[in-house]
């Protein structure tokens, strides 16, 4: 999220547009340790990786993360390669200091937008540089919506001038269901439209921070 800290994940969908896809591998599992987009499983997963090589070991609907503060920044997941409105089911954990988060995350076209919705968070509140604009409460809790701008930063179309647009949990959790169309209304009705969907993971975040993560989705 490079609005709130000195880098964050829009930094690395530009690297991810131009990394090199994985084929579909049949195997039980799959461990990617460098910036690679693809598929495997069923799914389609991401993984960018700041400084060195962190360690995304890739099942069917699931996937387990490692890295440090080394590696400055890291955002991997496993979703679909087109998002849509749709509900999601996940479980999972994450152990970690420092910066990290757990969120479903992805991006439109036409308008260009960056969307989180954030189910859980470390010791920084990735919505506190935006605009807070109200809640919504879904699946059992109540988010705190909040909208930014990025000016010139780095997106899935190069650099460029985007809204993004959060969803953050009050009551933080790694395991639930997410009704996505849900956050799509209210933040529509706060004038936060999206465009056509791109690519929709189920994502974790570690910045400056050492930890791991296990996810799976359904």
């Amino acid at each position: 999220m490079p609005s709130f800290k000195s880098v964050f994940l829009a930094s690395a969908c530009a690297a991810l547009a131009l990394a090199a896809p994985v084929s579909d591998i049949k195997k039980r599992s799959e461990t990617i340790t460098g910036n690679q987009v693809g598929n495997y499983g069923g799914y389609y997963f991401s993984n960018y990786v700041e400084n060195g090589a962190d360690t995304l070991t890739l099942g069917t609907g699931t996937y387990n993360l490692k890295w440090t503060s080394a590696n400055t920044d890291v955002v991997a997941g496993i979703g679909w390669q087109t998002g849509a409105a749709r509900t999601i089911n996940y479980s999972g954990s994450i152990n970690a200091g420092g910066d990290s988060l757990i969120a479903l995350y992805g991006w439109t076209t036409g308008p260009l937008v960056e969307y989180y919705v954030i189910e859980t968070y470390g010791t920084y509140n990735p919505g506190s540089a935006g605009t807070h604009l109200g809640t919504v409460t879904s699946d059992g809790g109540v988010y705190d919506i909040y909208e930014t701008t990025r000016t010139n930063a780095p997106s899935i179309q190069g650099p460029a001038t985007f809204h993004q647009y959060l969803s953050v949990r009050q009551s933080k959790r790694t395991s639930g269901t997410i009704t996505f169309q849900n956050h799509i209304n209210a933040w529509k009705s706060h004038g936060l439209n999206l465009g056509a969907f791109n690519y929709q993971i189920m994502a974790t975040e570690g910045y400056e921070s050492t930890g791991s993560s296990s996810i799976t989705i359904k």
